[in-house]
């Protein structure tokens, strides 16, 4: 079960780290379509993106502190 914890942990720390460096990996994809013509991602949006990243990181300290009290408790 740590185990499982800990590898959910390396998920959000590696999704919470690549929306932190480059917030706009996922808007052609996401949003990008719902746009008629050419546009680029807009100042709210990247904000959003390196917020959210935090909030994955911080997810994953939890899973990481839960994972390492279940296999060493």
């Amino acid at each position: 079960m740590g185990f499982m914890f800990i590898f959910i942990a390396i998920i959000f720390f590696s999704l919470g780290i690549l929306s932190k460096r480059n917030p706009t990996w996922g808007w052609r994809a996401n949003e990008a379509w719902k746009i008629k013509g050419d546009s680029e991602p807009s100042d709210a949006y990247i904000d959003d993106m390196k917020f959210r990243g935090s909030v994955s990181i911080l997810f994953g300290f939890f899973f990481l502190t839960c994972g390492l009290l279940v296999i060493f408790l």
